[in-house]
């Protein structure tokens, strides 16, 4: 399965973005997804993972509340909807995927498929 992240750009503070994971094949529609986050000079950080089915979801600390992972397996696409940005959520968002559905999802190990990222820049 091959992953492309897209939906990143430049939003001032208190504003919205959704990314958007677009998979290569409708294998995508079996596979655990997730969001990382990586900033610039820090290590990669989970964000918010989804079952195969879209029916469980859990997030990290920094994204309860604001952001809400979501997918659609007809369209072999999974999304991240981000609200109220702050510049601290500046960074490169990567989604990933893995056939594997008895992981958390919440470890960066636990993934086989990686997109390529794409930058979220949020200005105070």
């Amino acid at each position: 399965v091959q992953l492309q992240a897209s939906g990143g750009g430049l939003v001032q503070a208190g504003g919205s973005l959704k990314l958007s994971c677009a998979a290569s094949d409708r294998n995508f529609g079996t596979h655990v997804m997730g969001w990382f986050r990586q900033a610039q000079g820090k290590e990669r950080e989970f964000v918010a993972t989804i079952n195969w089915s879209g029916t469980a979801t859990y997030y990290s600390d920094l994204a309860k509340g604001r952001f809400r992972i979501s997918r659609d397996n007809a369209k072999n696409t999974g999304y991240l909807q981000m609200n109220s940005l702050k510049p601290e959520d500046t960074a490169v968002y990567y989604c990933a995927a893995t056939p594997d559905d008895l992981v958390s999802g919440i470890r960066e190990y636990e993934y086989k498929y990686w997109g390529q990222g794409t930058l979220v820049t949020v200005s105070s």
